[in-house]
């Protein structure tokens, strides 16, 4: 089974975006995606991955693509419990979608996607990086 980490931050409309790449991509055989949230305040309020509204839009449109879904959860540095999180899964592939950038902040992605991106050893797709307003 070909296994991929897709770490899903707050906005519902990357998320879509990352299930859609997700979706898109050749399949040969099962593919299972697992859902990450990081929950960078340390939670207080308790909430659960499954509460989060980006998750749950990721999660419908990767089911109705027929793709299996699990779920996973942090709270801390989002950067290192990805990669803690791909490791553990032992995950082929990590889907990724920074937040928008400013015409000044253009020449680096966001710290975790950075981070992630130099600091792992997995394949990474990065999906909708365009500069912010576009």
């Amino acid at each position: 089974m070909y296994q991929i980490l897709a770490a899903i931050g707050t906005d519902e409309d990357r998320a879509l975006e990352q299930a859609q790449a997700i979706a898109d991509l050749p399949r040969n055989g099962d593919v299972s995606v697992t859902l990450f949230h990081d929950f960078a305040d340390g939670n207080p309020e308790g909430a659960s991955v499954h509460q989060v509204a980006a998750v749950r839009r990721a999660v419908e449109y990767l089911e109705d693509e027929g793709i299996e879904v699990g779920y996973s959860e942090s709270s801390g540095d989002a950067a290192q419990a990805i990669l803690d999180t791909a490791d553990e899964l032992d995950a082929d592939l990590l889907c990724l979608a920074p937040r928008e950038r400013t015409p000044a902040g253009k020449a680096l992605f966001g710290s975790v996607t950075q981070q992630v991106i130099l600091e792992g050893s997995r394949p990474t797709l990065v999906v909708g990086a365009g500069e912010a307003g576009e």
